[in-house]
């Protein structure tokens, strides 16, 4: 029997996880299966690879061969460097360095707008008590108006 290291889907539609499971080469993809050796979860940030390396080991000395995107889960997980002799060297995620690289440039930007925006609130600021200063002008001789009035108002009801 042929055996294959491969990837099992789990999960809900459009919501896949995976089982690293050792199976039966002419069995279908989410078929019988032997055991399973792992898990391995794409959608989360960043994705999660756990798997059993001494089983991984064993089924790969035994003569199971992984799949294409298997192999390359089990040098993630440091199983492939076991299984072939060589020192395992974690490899380094290049996207999480890529969003802090690019957390750290993006605030630089918006504090040289939030100046540019502060002169411009500053401009406006000085250009409002202008405009207030002519709308209290403008009430000042409304309010003499009124006070006209009433006074002339007041003069007839004392007579």
């Amino acid at each position: 029997m042929a055996v294959r290291l491969r990837l099992m889907r789990m999960g809900k539609k459009k919501q896949p996880t995976y089982r690293v499971v050792a199976a039966d080469s002419r069995s279908p993809r989410n078929g019988r299966f032997i055991e399973i050796i792992g898990t391995y979860q794409p959608r989360l940030e960043p994705s999660v690879v756990k798997i059993d390396n001494e089983r991984a080991v064993h089924w790969l000395q035994n003569g199971a061969q992984p799949s294409e995107t298997v192999e390359k889960l089990l040098k993630i997980s440091g199983a492939w460097a076991d299984f072939k002799g060589e020192q395992f060297v974690p490899p380094v995620p290049p996207a999480p360095k890529t969003k802090s690289s690019l957390k750290k440039s993006e605030p630089s930007a918006p504090v040289s707008e939030s100046d540019d925006s502060n002169e411009a609130k500053s401009e406006e600021v000085e250009e409002t008590p202008q405009d207030d200063e002519v709308a209290v002008a403008e009430d000042d001789d409304s309010t003499d108006d009124e006070a006209d009035s009433v006074s002339d108002g007041d003069d007839e009801e004392q007579s």
